[in-house]
This record gives C-alpha cells, sequence and structure tokens, in this order.
C-alpha cells in the first residue's frame, strides 16, 4: 500500500501492523486522539508454553473519562518491567534469534519513559531497524475525524477486532492450539525467524 497511512501508537504491535508500514511512503502516528483502553496502545500479545499471554503497560488515565493520549503517563508503582521481560525471556529463550534482538528490547522497556506515547515510539523505531526498513514515523499535529479513508488504519487493528490479515506459518517455540487467536507481536516473528521475518511481513 504504497503512499501514507494513518495508524495508532502501539506497544510491541502485531505482525499485521509492521506489514502495513513496510508497504507506505509515509506513516503518520495518531497523537492527537483520546486514549482508547483494551487496545494495542498499550497491550500485546506474545506466545507462551500456555498460548497466548497478554501483556500490559499500565498507565495513570487521570481524573477524567476522556484522556488526551499525549498526556497518558505510564503507571510505574506496577512492576510491570520486570513482569513483561521475564514473561518475554521464558517464551523466546530458546527460540532462534532470541539472543541477537532481546537486548535492545529490554533497554527500551527497563527505562523510566514517563509517557506511553515515548515508550511506543523508542520500541517501534527499535524494530523497524530490527527489520531493516528505513521508515521515518511523524506525529498527528490534528485529528482527523473517524472516517472511511482506506488508509486510517487507527481503529482498525485492535484485539477486540478478528483481523483479516494472515500470517504465513512459521516455526515458533511453542506448537500450541489456537495460537493465532490474537495477533501475536511481531517480537514473536522477529526471535523465531530472525532475518527471514522480511519474507512474513
Amino acid at each position: 500500500m504504497a503512499g501514507k497511512i494513518l495508524v495508532s501508537t502501539a506497544y510491541l504491535p502485531p505482525v499485521e501492523y509492521f506489514s502495513l508500514i513496510s508497504q507506505a511512503d509515509e506513516v503518520l502516528v495518531e497523537l492527537e486522539e483520546n486514549y482508547l483502553k483494551q487496545s494495542y496502545r498499550n497491550r500485546c500479545y506474545i506466545l507462551s508454553s500456555h498460548g497466548p499471554q497478554l501483556l500490559s503497560v499500565p498507565v495513570y488515565l487521570g481524573s477524567q473519562h476522556k484522556t488526551p493520549l499525549k498526556e497518558i503517563r505510564i503507571d510505574y508503582s506496577k512492576r510491570w518491567q520486570q513482569v513483561h521481560l521475564r514473561a518475554i525471556t521464558a517464551s523466546y529463550n530458546s527460540s532462534p534469534y532470541f539472543q541477537f534482538y532481546f537486548e535492545n528490547i529490554e533497554k527500551i522497556i527497563s527505562k523510566k519513559i514517563d509517557f506511553l506515547i515515548d515508550l511506543n515510539m523508542e520500541l517501534t523505531e527499535s524494530v523497524l531497524k530490527m527489520l531493516k526498513l528505513n521508515i521515518k514515523l511523524t506525529h498527528t499535529t490534528n485529528f482527523e475525524p473517524i472516517g472511511e479513508a482506506d488508509n486510517d488504519f487507527r481503529y482498525k487493528i485492535s484485539p477486540k477486532e478478528k483481523s483479516q490479515f494472515i500470517v504465513k506459518e512459521y516455526m515458533q517455540v511453542f506448537d500450541t492450539c489456537n495460537r493465532l487467536d490474537q495477533q501475536l507481536s511481531i517480537i514473536d516473528l522477529i526471535f523465531n525467524m530472525g532475518p527471514e521475518f522480511i519474507d512474513y511481513l
């Protein structure tokens, strides 16, 4: 899909997200929306020995019902960093390419980054480097109403919606049933397939 696309911010998002980005000439990441709960904005799924496992970044929502995304702060009173890193390690430390890519992910998650949007941007840019995709991400400066535009994917990639995107099967550490019920994070593909990941985007 050449041209400009509009996407939401996302925490270690699924393969579909990066497949869209890889085909675009320009990528705008939504900054001006209100925060949306139970979305990929602060969560991802990895594949554990028991099947898909949810990893969620805890955030402060403030007193107002509608909080601007750019004001969403990460809640460090919860030990989410240790939980996420332990879960990722337990799931992927025996995968073929874990040792080559985990350190970059670990460094970013281990930081104390105040805002969710900044954590997501650092992780996404790091993944783009791993994927060797030279694509610049920019933030929106105003909110475009939700419509039916073909290039608007802000609310189309969601854990609440069944995706039409099909990931080709690839070797994984755990061969569990229903492993693709949820769209797994891009790190599942990277740790398992290494440089061959480009064939699956």
